[in-house]
């Protein structure tokens, strides 16, 4: 009779702790609150060679803003705003010199990962 009684109590346990998660649901990171920063790195490469590319700007969507500018390894790390409501921000890939193409994209996924862009000559 004892062992019913536990497996009852389990059961109700494992339910009121359901009941909470379906209310609150999981804590998340704060930067992927309304407004918060959404960390990516981008890093990008010649097409035709796969070498990377130094000196290429990231610019935001309508703004035109700089976020940030490759690095002598061809990467940049930046932070997007993030809200909830709004597919990810259009991006551009922008070589001062005019030796490459701009790039441009839309990001659907705003998680903290490494994207490799690769531009082609003009």
């Amino acid at each position: 009779m004892r062992w019913i009684h536990n497996i009852l109590k389990g059961v109700s346990l494992t339910g009121a702790l359901f009941v909470f998660q379906a209310c609150y649901g999981v804590p998340q990171d704060p930067r992927w609150e309304e407004g918060g920063e959404a960390p990516m790195t981008f890093s990008l490469v010649s097409k035709s060679t796969g070498e990377p590319l130094k000196g290429i700007q990231v610019l935001v969507g309508k703004y035109n803003g700089e976020l940030g500018t490759t690095g002598e390894d061809g990467s940049v790390r930046v932070s997007i705003p993030y809200f909830r409501n709004i597919q990810g921000p259009d991006l551009h890939f922008v070589d001062p010199e005019g030796v490459y193409a701009q790039k441009d994209t839309s990001l659907a996924d705003l998680r903290d990962r490494t994207i490799t862009i690769s531009m082609e000559k003009q």
